[in-house]
């Protein structure tokens, strides 16, 4: 095969760079390992930038998201048993949506496939070659095995963590910054109705708790666990009851409601980001390049934004042949991941306990939490962080 763009991963990442380049006349394939089905279903993010639902609208995928997405305005930080509002609308004069992953690569699939779109699902990406030449290719198994190859001007590697894009880039080409944390999130989709119309973070001395939603029936809830946690010590009841006591108010007003899991599973904790995320003709997007911990609720945000630079740059390029804005991908990128990492790991530190974490240290971050919650000054810049900064210094 032959196309100007071959993107491995049919993420948020790969889809959107693939419906943006489509709209400036740019042609791509996507390869994408799974089939359909799983990439529809797998369960992600659901927190969206009011940035990234303006790209959304403006490029014709919105429609649904506003019909479903629900809008908050707010958040709420609950520490010592009581809840302290953060407004994003009246600090920052902006919002977000809860609107799950899946949901958004659901109609960038569907948009995709409408327009006629390449993307091959099953079709499991195997190396990179040729990447600091103009005909860099990737060699690919297709769904019964055969082999294959697509030439292409550019890669981009949205093919997240674990993919191959990154480890294609030979050996002292990327510099890597990476932080593991001491704990991890037990995480559960649960079918009952949200008790709360806004998210709830919690502090508390038994470890972190975040009460979120991705729908007016299903709503979805963490704890902070152990990282090696192992998943069966976990029974429905015992989450439960270890929901109601982190999340509990101390007037009592407020209560969890309950109801079937329908899904439980536990995510490690890690910031990591490597420099620069490109190599030749290989540019790197999404988790490919970074990752933050969903404190800050950033990981598909930071996606969204990496591929819209890249959708520019590449548009620019073969209409001017100019390389200017390509040349300056990684760093452009690079200054809101770091801006990103930063809110993550500053969420994250001061909502969550450490393992060493003694006396003094518990009542700093309780100190810490009734200053951004009664400073107007403090409250804006978490706002303005969660919602979106519209430009990055």
């Amino acid at each position: 095969m032959r196309t100007q763009v071959g993107i491995v991963g049919a993420g948020p990442a790969g889809l959107l760079l693939s419906h943006l380049l489509a709209r400036q006349g740019v042609e791509s394939v996507v390869l994408e390992s799974r089939d359909r089905d799983y990439v529809e279903h797998r369960v992600r993010a659901g927190v969206l930038e009011q940035t990234t639902v303006d790209l959304l609208r403006e490029t014709g995928l919105g429609e649904r998201m506003d019909r479903q997405g629900l809008v908050h305005e707010g958040v709420e930080l609950r520490f010592e048993g009581a809840g302290h509002r953060i407004d994003f609308a009246e600090l920052t004069g902006r919002s977000i949506t809860v609107y799950g992953q899946q949901e958004v690569v659901k109609d960038l699939i569907a948009a995709r496939l409408a327009d006629g779109g390449q993307i091959r699902f099953e079709t499991r990406a195997v190396s990179l070659h040729e990447l600091e030449s103009e005909r860099p290719s990737i060699r690919y198994e297709g769904p019964d095995g055969e082999p294959g190859e697509l030439v292409c001007d550019v890669v981009a590697g949205c093919d997240g963590f674990w993919g191959i894009s990154r480890e294609a880039v030979p050996d002292g080409v990327l510099t890597t910054y990476e932080r593991h944390y001491p704990f991890a999130w037990l995480g559960i989709l649960a079918e009952v109705a949200p008790s709360s119309e806004e998210l709830i973070y919690c502090s508390h001395e038994r470890g972190f708790a975040l009460h979120s939603m991705r729908s007016p029936t299903i709503t979805r809830l963490y704890l902070q666990v152990d990282p090696d946690e192992p998943l069966e010590q976990w029974p429905d009841d015992r989450v439960w009851k270890e929901l109601q006591a982190r999340l509990a108010t101390s007037d009592g007003a407020w209560s969890l409601s309950d109801g079937p899991i329908l899904d439980k599973g536990v995510t490690p904790m890690r910031s990591f980001v490597v420099e620069p995320m490109r190599h030749g003709r290989l540019f790197l997007a999404g988790d490919a390049a970074h990752i933050v911990p969903p404190t800050g609720a950033k990981g598909m945000n930071l996606a969204v934004n990496d591929v819209r630079v890249l959708a520019e740059a590449l548009a620019a390029w073969y209409r001017t042949g100019g390389t200017e804005l390509l040349d300056a991908y990684s760093a452009t990128c690079l200054r809101r991941v770091w801006r990103a990492t930063h809110f993550s790991w500053w969420m994250t530190s001061m909502l969550h306990r450490f393992p060493d974490d003694d006396a003094f240290q518990r009542r700093l971050q309780v100190a810490q939490l009734a200053y951004v919650t009664s400073s107007r000054a403090a409250a804006t810049s978490l706002a303005e962080n969660y919602v979106g900064l519209e430009r990055v210094p």
